[in-house]
């Protein structure tokens, strides 16, 4: 009973701990620049959180699966791409077309992933080394810039509602979106069931492979998804548009409180850790730090928040 007490309260330290995190980087940063504090500046910082926070959403159910989606910056930078490319002729049509490839492309590596038993790793990173490719090969190796006459189709991201960023707006349905399908469907069970235990899953008959697959079909989409809103802030699509997004996507994931071997997670958690990248790199940014050498940081940051989450029980023996 004795350790049981101490046990009880790590974990809800461990379960309040990003928060709290980002709570106190807020004070922090708010105390360096108070401009910070602002409404503006802090509607400016959720609105520059939403594209990391879609991407880190989609990758959040791999990593709760105890897998991980290494071709989600690819898979943004291709969709930015095919929108730029397309977008003349097919309209908002475009949009759909790169999140339908994305959905496609996430299949294909669930697919591998399941049916060839490759490690998730290394299926989604020849699935990144494939986007990334194909992107350079459509675009000509090129950024390619949204003509004037195409800005009206980038409204519905650029614009406001009620004076809150369309991109803020978009974050919120996906929020709502992936809340849904994690707690109220057999999809968020199961997934959270198969990062726990994945010998119990299959002896309590989930379909594990059926919902492996569908775990990487949405990340590609909402990945692409990413690529699209960011097509839209930036008014062009580039091979490398989300090249610098990989690391503070999954980071956001891991700091937020999802467990690296799967099991324990929550969108909700998603969103704080986002956050918590976001002002993190205000914070740099403030102190002038290279954009660059930010990434160091992130790195850091994703090795102690691992440190903190992982399951030792689960890997006995680190490979």
């Amino acid at each position: 009973m004795a350790n049981l007490v101490p046990q009880v309260w790590f974990d809800r330290l461990r379960k309040s701990a990003p928060l709290g995190t980002l709570v106190l980087l807020v004070l922090i940063v708010g105390a360096v620049q108070p401009s910070f504090l602002e409404p503006e500046t802090l509607l400016q910082l959720i609105g520059d959180t939403a594209v990391l926070f879609v991407l880190a959403s989609g990758v959040a159910f791999s990593i709760m699966l105890g897998g991980i989606d290494l071709s989600i910056q690819s898979m943004a930078s291709l969709a930015s791409v095919i929108v730029a490319l397309t977008v003349a002729r097919l309209g908002y049509g475009a949009f759909a077309l790169a999140i339908v490839v994305g959905a496609f492309a996430g299949f294909l590596s669930g697919l591998a992933h399941v049916t060839l038993r490759i490690p998730s790793f290394i299926a989604t990173l020849a699935m990144g080394g494939v986007l990334y490719s194909a992107a350079l090969v459509l675009s000509h190796e090129r950024s390619i810039m949204l003509g004037v006459d195409q800005r009206d189709y980038q409204t519905w991201i650029t614009g406001s509602l009620f004076g809150v960023p369309d991109v803020i707006v978009i974050a919120l349905f996906v929020l709502i979106f992936v809340h849904v399908l994690q707690k109220h469907t057999r999809f968020g069970r199961y997934s959270a069931a198969i990062g726990a235990g994945e010998p119990a899953a299959y002896a309590s008959g989930v379909k594990v492979d059926q919902q492996k697959v569908l775990a990487y079909v949405l990340s590609a989409a909402l990945a692409a998804l990413a690529g699209v809103v960011l097509a839209g802030r930036l008014a062009s699509g580039s091979p490398t548009l989300a090249a610098e997004l990989l690391l503070p996507a999954i980071a956001a994931v891991v700091v937020g409180g999802t467990a690296i071997t799967g099991g324990v997670g929550s969108i909700w958690r998603t969103l704080v850790g986002a956050l918590i990248i976001s002002v993190v790199r205000i914070g740099m940014t403030f102190l002038g730090v290279d954009i660059f050498a930010q990434n160091i940081v992130f790195g850091a940051v994703l090795i102690a928040a691992v440190a903190v989450t992982i399951d030792r029980s689960k890997i006995p023996i680190v490979k």
